[in-house]
């Protein structure tokens, strides 16, 4: 049995200032959203999970490092990853595992969303290890991989499926130098 948890929600104009504007309002509503409803899919699937089995949800790099545009959703997201860890551990008895997966930038309808999304595109293409971005069913075979018994001792993991970018430190020495505009 599985579960993959791919929610998430932001008012996208609170996206695009600070994240010290954030309101109280879409605060709590992007933590329930995105991060909350997780423990709860957790917790009712757990409960048929009688056998083991394998809950997955989806993040980002803007939970471990500060990102433009991304403001509260980082937050959200670092509350999700931390989640994960909490929830490996109390499903661990009944062999439930509970992992991530943190994916590269892709082009999805609530990627639109985000600020200058094109930039952040090609900044990750150019500064990755592997001078590419991530594509969806690269995405779809990891969760397949975490949900199958391949991945029976893996558990409270964040599993990044991003080219590398996650070990990046500085530019690329030999990327071009982008613009916004």
């Amino acid at each position: 049995d599985f579960v993959v948890h791919a929610i998430a929600f932001s008012d996208k104009e609170e996206l695009k200032g600070r994240y010290a504007d954030t309101t109280r309002d879409n605060f709590l509503r992007t933590m329930d959203i995105s991060c909350f409803s997780f423990t709860s899919v957790a917790r009712r699937a757990s409960e048929l999970m009688n056998d083991g089995g394998s809950l997955v949800t989806l993040t980002y790099f803007g939970a471990e490092r500060w990102m433009p545009h991304y403001n509260v959703m980082g937050v959200a997201k670092a509350a999700l990853e931390a989640s994960v860890r909490y929830l490996a551990a109390d499903l661990g008895e009944k062999a439930i595992r509970v992992n991530a997966i943190s994916a590269g930038p892709i082009k999805t309808l609530a990627a639109s969303g985000i600020g200058d999304f094109r930039y952040i595109l090609k900044w990750n293409e150019y500064n990755s290890p592997l001078g590419r971005n991530v594509t969806i069913d690269e995405v779809g075979g990891s969760a397949l991989y975490l949900t199958s018994d391949l991945s029976t001792a893996v558990s409270g993991e964040v599993h990044h499926v991003d080219c590398g970018y996650h070990i990046v430190g500085m530019k690329n020495p030999k990327a071009p130098d982008l613009s916004v505009a």
